[in-house]
């Protein structure tokens, strides 16, 4: 199989890319980045690109299965509205040119307490990219769930803090579903059920994982 890999810089992604070079069942990792990532791998093809000009590579996105890491916080995009281009318009852009490439199947990172109906900015920007991929119906739709990501070597003092106060909750047995998950845990499930190839829409919480 044919892996298209957005958002393989980050810390999911990263994780993802290596572990689909590692598997026999694709024979090529196509990922398309935004900054120069020091890997190379005879499977791989690395693509340089500009997400604001996605009409100019748009070619270039095709494949069996579409995987979506992409992703930033508030505070690297600057501002709510920069936030949402980059987490909704790129991923969609990205979508549907891979739907118009006959790409069967996409799998999309997407974050706890999903919902287009939430309150919460993150939740309803996650929320609402969640129905716009439903809504392509690709032959095969994953979207996982995580909770707080556990991120080797991370230098957010809040994420490392929450991790840890989440951490002393779950082993008293409190708030499991919000239990702090490692990136390499959820890249593994998402190869593995990228290659499942039932047609369904399956949409996977942080504590199935």
């Amino acid at each position: 199989m044919k892996a298209l890999v957005i958002g393989g810089t980050g810390a999911t992604g990263k994780v993802l890319v290596r572990q689909l070079l590692c598997d026999d069942d694709f024979h090529e990792v196509v990922i398309f980045i935004r900054k120069e990532w020091d890997i190379h791998h005879p499977k791989l093809v690395t693509h340089l690109v500009d997400f604001e000009q996605i009409d100019q590579w748009k070619h270039l996105i095709e494949g069996d299965i579409a995987f979506s890491c992409l992703g930033t916080t508030l505070k690297q995009a600057g501002s709510k509205k920069a936030q949402w281009h980059i987490d909704y318009d790129y991923v969609m852009q990205f979508a549907q040119y891979a739907k118009g490439n006959r790409v069967k199947n996409f799998v999309l990172l997407s974050a706890k307490a999903a919902s287009d109906k939430s309150m919460f900015f993150y939740s309803k920007l996650k929320g609402t990219l969640e129905r716009s991929i439903l809504n392509l119906r690709f032959e095969n739709t994953i979207i996982l769930r995580p909770g707080l990501l556990l991120r080797p070597g991370t230098n957010r003092m809040g994420e490392r803090i929450a991790a840890k106060v989440l951490q002393f909750f779950n082993s008293m047995r409190l708030f499991m579903k919000y239990k702090p998950i490692e990136v390499v845990k959820v890249a593994n499930r998402m190869r593995k059920e990228a290659k499942n190839e039932c047609c369904r829409r399956l949409i996977i919480e942080s504590d199935e994982m």
